[in-house]
């Protein structure tokens, strides 16, 4: 039985989005507890952890290792997914994915000391590698135009239920004792692996891999199941596999499609821009608060159970504010809400900069609560306000660069670099993930509150980078973004012109009772 409705596909597909959420939360819910601190302890007396009184945890850089370990794995992951992807399939790929993050989540819970953890984590980032950078691909193949980016974005959406269910799931454990504080999560998070695995034995794999090796039955079967209900009759459908018969063949003589072919000048306008799409998302500093933001809150004087649920309330706002861009992401576009985004994110940053350096303190040496990245202290008003802009960066955020990092890479390439050029793009992410991962302990240690003003910088950046050079995409088949980049340079008009007055043309010719239909279906598309 194979499940042919692209919503149900979508909900099983972007539970390997769920898994970075996983891991991501069970390290920030985590890290702060005293659980951890004592077991992992890097303090005054070190091993063998449980010197109690002198529970300060890993050191700024060994934490800032330990948490940027995930992103390693996940650069490495990401690479190798291009090349499983082409040979294997999009949903091998995932699945090879599901089977990593089990084996990732049984070394961290059973870790016995800080180079066991990281080995794990950085094997859970295999995993993170692999399904971020396919699971867009793999949707957006499968959906219609008018739906790819309600389908790819929930990638995001998937990511922040994973980051919700297990902050909450590692709230809970944090009142237990000793280790199992701690091991419970990291053991939980292998369970969405496991539906992962199995819930993909039930749907397609991509047509458009399938046209790419040739099996044009499977391909067009797939198609039209999903798109009309078994009717291969349907104009449209006609239309769609010919329009992707068309593709391929010009595809079909080229040995265009390695890594390399990336840089080559005519793809290298188009790399750049969805690699800078994920190192700008990094960069937006939302990690910073996701993965660190009880190190935030701790500076604001909130510490313990309050900090940690005021931290969890940066999840809920994370679930909610992703909806709006799943409903209306293929309406408004991509560039608006990248731009709105990054406006609103450098105001944010700013004015935490602002408050931190003009009513905050140097905290008294070690840190609060003998965390030495707590090494600042503000509070009363101002305090309150630098938690509420917090909540603002992620509220400004999830809407805007969160979904589109997963749906922008997937759509501006043609299908035989498409997967590498998602395995690149998101490789990248990972890169910017883990150097940032490891710097921002030190520079809450370092720094204190100039940390924000780092962010703000980047915030203005990209907010002219995207005006200037990112195209707008929605609305279009995977096949007519391609089109999009022949002789057009300029981004708010890229592809507009084209679009706008020339027809699209292809090879089928419908039968001569149903041509008024097919003319129908022609403008529908031209008006796309």
């Amino acid at each position: 039985m194979m499940i042919t409705n692209i919503y149900v596909i979508t909900v099983i597909a972007v539970i390997g989005g769920s898994l970075f959420g996983f891991d991501l939360s069970s390290m920030s819910a985590i890290l702060s507890t005293k659980q951890y601190r004592c077991y992992f302890n890097e303090g005054p007396n070190g091993p063998p952890f449980n010197d109690e009184s002198h529970c300060s945890g890993p050191g700024s850089n060994l934490q800032g290792g330990i948490t940027a370990s995930m992103s390693g794995g996940s650069f490495i992951g990401a690479l190798i997914s291009g090349f499983v992807t082409d040979i294997f399939g999009r949903k091998s790929a995932i699945q090879l994915g599901a089977i990593v993050w089990i084996i990732g989540s049984t070394l961290c819970c059973a870790a016995q000391n800080i180079p066991m953890l990281i080995v794990g984590r950085f094997v859970n980032g295999l995993c993170v590698g692999i399904c971020s950078a396919q699971v867009p691909v793999y949707v957006g193949e499968l959906a219609p135009p008018h739906l790819r980016g309600l389908v790819m974005g929930a990638q995001q959406w998937a990511i922040t239920w994973g980051v919700l269910i297990m902050f909450y799931i590692s709230y809970g454990s944090s009142f237990l004792t000793g280790p199992l504080a701690f091991r419970l999560p990291w053991g939980l998070q292998m369970i969405p692996a496991i539906f992962l695995f199995i819930g993909l034995l039930f749907t397609p794999e991509s047509p458009r891999w399938l046209a790419k090796k040739d099996r044009w039955e499977e391909c067009c079967h797939i198609i039209s199941s999903i798109h009309a209900n078994n009717n291969l009759d349907e104009n449209f459908i006609q239309m769609e596999i010919q329009q992707l018969k068309d593709a391929c063949e010009l595809e079909r003589d080229r040995t265009d499609n390695s890594y390399i072919d990336l840089f080559r000048p005519h793809m290298l306008w188009r790399t750049h821009i969805v690699v800078f799409v994920q190192i700008w998302c990094q960069l937006t500093g939302i990690n910073a608060i996701l993965y660190y933001i009880t190190y935030i809150f701790g500076m604001t004087g909130l510490s313990g159970s309050s900090n940690l649920v005021a931290s969890s309330i940066s999840s809920v706002i994370n679930v909610i504010m992703t909806i709006p861009a799943l409903l209306f992401m293929d309406r408004v576009g991509r560039r608006p809400l990248l731009i709105g985004g990054s406006i609103s994110l450098f105001i944010w940053w700013t004015l935490c900069a602002g408050l931190m350096g003009g009513y905050g303190v140097a905290a008294p040496p070690g840190g609060l609560d003998n965390i030495p990245e707590e090494s600042w202290l503000i509070t009363g008003a101002p305090a309150k306000v630098v938690i509420a802009c917090s909540y603002l960066i992620v509220a400004s955020f999830a809407p805007t660069w969160g979904p589109i990092e997963w749906v922008y890479p997937s759509e501006l390439f043609p299908l035989r670099l498409r997967g590498k050029a998602a395995a690149l793009s998101t490789a990248s992410n990972w890169a910017f993930n883990f150097a940032l991962s490891y710097f921002i302990p030190p520079a809450f240690v370092n720094i204190t509150w100039k940390t924000y003003i780092i962010f703000a910088v980047f915030a203005f950046a990209m907010t002219l980078h995207v005006f200037f050079v990112f195209p707008e995409t929605s609305g279009r088949t995977l096949e007519e973004v391609e089109d999009a980049f022949k002789g057009v340079t300029l981004a708010w008009n890229m592809g507009a012109e084209k679009f706008k007055d020339e027809e699209i043309t292809l090879e089928y010719e419908p039968k001569q009772d149903e041509s008024e239909k097919a003319v129908h279906v022609e403008d529908t598309i031209r008006s796309t």
